[in-house]
């Protein structure tokens, strides 16, 4: 077998495949389908400072390759998470990471810091797509100024490897990436979802409850894969790829394209060991070509 393992700062994976935040709960909702502690982390849904009830309903809805959502980061907050969830998950073997979001950065650093103190969560991942409430409901991630105050608000208050992930919704999304870089993040993920919107014609209405919603699945894969490719060779900390994967070769190509690792969001929903199955499948590829270490693909693209 191929060494599979690589690192993000700090932060030793067993191997490349991680789970998207949102798409796998807290991990636990898939441990009778699959060995959850086969993958290199699970990144747990989105976590707030106070509880979120989410939008109405409906929130999701199928398109073509891939699906709408405007789930509205529901969770019972923070000190839920800490009292009860943490117990739960804080002895799986693998990287429990948490999803962070807030709507100022007060609230985002505020988060962070309980999170800091839980031994067994090693890195958080910062949704830097949330709206910002004091600028007028504009995404934190989509202007340098925004993305990089999130990230220092954190980081003075977060001591281990934080990872940020990036809006796709922007100009520039290199520029985005060393604006968060300079501000001490650990890593980039990317991409979040794009901005969709889906109509009903017979019902003359949209199909979510607030009209736009966040898309993903595999027809965010080309998008996905070029914003890596490009923001890889614009930082030099390591880049996580999301967007669209679903087999063992969509995450090569992302490995080529310079993501150190990969997460898998959507596809948890089609079938719930996409993941074992991608891990195996980039296994048995490397060593169909002869490949010693995972590390001999990453970013191969120039």
């Amino acid at each position: 077998m191929a060494r599979l393992n690589v690192k993000i700062n700090d932060l030793e994976l067993k191997n490349p495949v991680m789970t998207a935040s949102g798409t796998f709960g807290y991990g636990l909702e898939f441990a009778d389908l699959m060995p959850i502690d086969g993958i290199g982390g699970i990144i747990v849904k989105g976590t707030t400072l106070n509880p979120r009830q989410g939008n109405d309903y409906p929130r999701m809805a199928e398109t073509a390759s891939g699906m709408l959502n405007c789930v509205g980061l529901q969770n019972k907050g923070v000190d839920y998470f800490c009292e009860h969830i943490y117990p739960q998950i804080k002895d799986i073997d693998t990287n429990m990471i948490v999803n962070v979001s807030g709507s100022s950065p007060e609230d985002y650093a505020e988060c962070a810091a309980r999170i800091d103190a839980l031994e067994n969560i090693p890195a958080i991942e910062l949704n830097i797509s949330c709206p910002n409430v004091k600028d007028g409901g504009m995404a934190f991630g989509v202007t340098c100024a925004g993305a990089a105050s999130v990230v220092k608000a954190v980081r003075q208050r977060y001591h281990k490897t934080l990872i940020v992930k990036l809006s796709p919704n922007v100009t520039d999304i290199a520029e985005i990436a060393r604006a968060v870089e300079a501000e001490g993040a650990d890593s980039v993920s990317l991409i979040n979802t794009l901005m969709g919107m889906a109509i009903d014609i017979e019902k003359r209405k949209t199909l979510l409850s607030i009209n736009t919603g966040g898309l993903s699945g595999p027809c965010v894969k080309p998008v996905a894969l070029r914003m890596v490719w490009q923001v890889a060779k614009a930082v030099n900390i390591p880049v996580i790829g999301l967007g669209g994967i679903s087999t063992a070769k969509d995450a090569i190509e992302f490995l080529m394209a310079g993501a150190t690792a990969i997460e898998i969001g959507t596809a948890n929903f089609l079938d719930p060991a996409v993941s074992i199955k991608v891990r195996d499948g980039i296994n048995a590829w490397l060593d169909a070509h002869g490949c010693q270490s995972v590390d001999e693909i990453i970013g191969v693209i120039k």
